[in-house]
């Protein structure tokens, strides 16, 4: 199942709202919003993914609609998966993402890896 077009809209407006430079990349069958070169948030089906650290994470996890982030069978420390009662409102989107944009200075690129010449 392809990811959620209006989402993506959705977050697009937010982060352009907010005035954030970020970059979209289609990754693991979704779409990946980064920012300063590091995942931010993201859309996986329906749901919206939050790189929030772990600071917060339990407190999150106890908001409407969210969930950890079990994507192969192992729970992601610092991300969380939020399901539309979590992001049906304008203003809950807008946390969620505040929330992954307050943790983004603190977050760890991905190593690139080097390609062969």
């Amino acid at each position: 199942m392809p990811y959620s077009e209006l989402l993506a809209d959705r977050v697009r407006q937010v982060l352009n709202e907010k005035k954030v430079n970020y970059l979209e990349k289609k990754m693991m069958g979704g779409l990946c919003y980064m920012v300063d070169d590091k995942m931010c948030v993201g859309i996986v089906k329906d749901d919206l993914m939050a790189r929030i650290g772990t600071d917060n994470y339990a407190e999150a996890l106890e908001m409407d609609g969210a969930r950890e982030m079990n994507f192969t069978g192992r729970s992601m420390k610092g991300y969380v998966f939020v399901g539309a009662e979590g992001t049906d409102m304008y203003d809950d989107l807008s946390n969620w993402i505040q929330m992954a944009l307050d943790f983004n200075p603190m977050a760890q690129s991905s190593r690139k890896k080097k390609t062969m010449k």
